[in-house]
């Protein structure tokens, strides 16, 4: 499996210059809110999806005052050899990956190299947000562990542009419609098929995380809702083909899919405590971190920011020793309180590293 081994860091967010080491099992950052703790695991997120797990623009993670960023990680990887992966960001919008110095062709190559897993607060707008925030972690995930999944749901975005294009105009050729409604008919099959499967495989794994840190109070499950459930996506672009024109856009599609979670078969997002969702959140992650070692042969990097927080430690601890005792990846904890991370780290490992965070520096302990 990937392992960071070192990481530098460059007018990234609030860090000016950072280089550091790191341990190739646990690592645990400490610091007071706000000190820069969530910015060095973003960066370590970049490095392996080559975007924020914040932000789909760049424009937020330039230092203060800087028009450019870089972050450099060097990684032993599954053969037991080093590589060193680069990205340079420059505003507006030019963006360089490098695996040893040499360029990708494409961006989107590098994606599934250096399989992650991110827990964060922010996860809680999968439950709060639209479908749009549920359909972007599957995309994340799905497309990390299947390179042609990603193609095509490329082409498939590209596909829907193009279509909403043409329903722009003032008359659409009907024609030229049906042509690109079978080209988008070609590619949406697997990509249903591959949600579907997803859902179908993620659920019990979600449910057995949860019965952990729920004492088995409750069942959650997740359902997934699409239009290609009734049918061809080239029939139910024909039901919908006169309401499209008058909207003026696609209003059915893959690209308005769902995931619906629930809560002893209620909506989680209506019917769960803010202690509830937190547990189902956290249970979600840590199936997509089984999932994802199912599929790679190996467990990809998990990213812990401020999970300590609203839960009990008790099901905490558990949950890390699942995970731990597990062949478990390289893992990076954040936490404001030192005294209450160690305390669990050290029950599980005795290969860890410290390191504490003020105003963007890191200094190992």
């Amino acid at each position: 499996m990937p392992v960071l081994e070192k990481i530098i860091i460059s007018d990234f967010r609030n860090i000016r210059f950072q280089e550091l080491f790191f341990s190739p099992n646990v690592n645990c950052i400490s610091g007071n809110n706000g000190e820069g703790k969530t910015n060095l695991l973003d960066a370590i997120y970049y490095l392996s999806m080559t975007k924020s797990a914040f932000s789909p623009s760049d424009r937020y993670n330039f230092r203060h005052g800087t028009q450019e960023f870089s972050l450099a990680g060097t990684y032993r990887m599954q053969n037991g050899l080093e590589s060193r992966f680069s990205a340079v960001v420059k505003s507006p919008g030019e963006k360089r990956f490098r695996r040893d110095e040499k360029p990708y062709a494409k961006i989107s190559e590098h994606i599934g190299v250096l399989p992650v897993v991110m827990v964060s607060p922010s996860d809680i707008s999968l439950v709060s947000e639209s479908g749009e925030e549920r359909r972007r972690f599957v995309n994340s995930v799905l497309s990390q562990m299947d390179r042609e999944y990603l193609s095509a749901m490329q082409q498939y975005n590209r596909l829907i542009a193009q279509r909403n294009a043409m329903l722009k105009s003032s008359s659409p050729d009907a024609g030229l419609m049906e042509v690109l409604d079978m080209k988008i008919e070609s590619v949406s099959g697997p990509l249903y098929e591959a949600r579907r499967k997803f859902t179908e495989d993620i659920c019990p794994v979600v449910a057995q995380y949860y019965n952990v840190l729920s004492s088995g109070k409750e069942e959650v499950g997740i359902s997934y809702r699409s239009d290609l459930h009734e049918g061809s996506l080239t029939d139910v672009f024909r039901r919908n083909r006169d309401r499209d024109i008058a909207l003026r856009y696609t209003s059915s599609g893959l690209h308005r899919d769902d995931f619906v979670f629930t809560l002893d078969g209620h909506p989680i997002r209506r019917c769960g405590s803010q202690g509830q969702q937190k547990s189902f959140l956290v249970s979600l992650k840590f199936a997509q971190y089984e999932i994802m070692k199912k599929g790679y042969g190996f467990a990809p990097m998990l990213l812990l920011d401020d999970v300590f927080d609203k839960l009990d430690m008790t099901r905490i601890a558990n949950l890390l020793s699942m995970v731990a005792g597990n062949e478990f990846g390289q893992i990076f904890i954040t936490d404001s309180n030192k005294v209450r991370m160690a305390g669990i780290v050290d029950s599980i490992t005795s290969d860890r590293a410290y390191f504490e965070t003020s105003e963007g520096t890191f200094t190992r302990i």
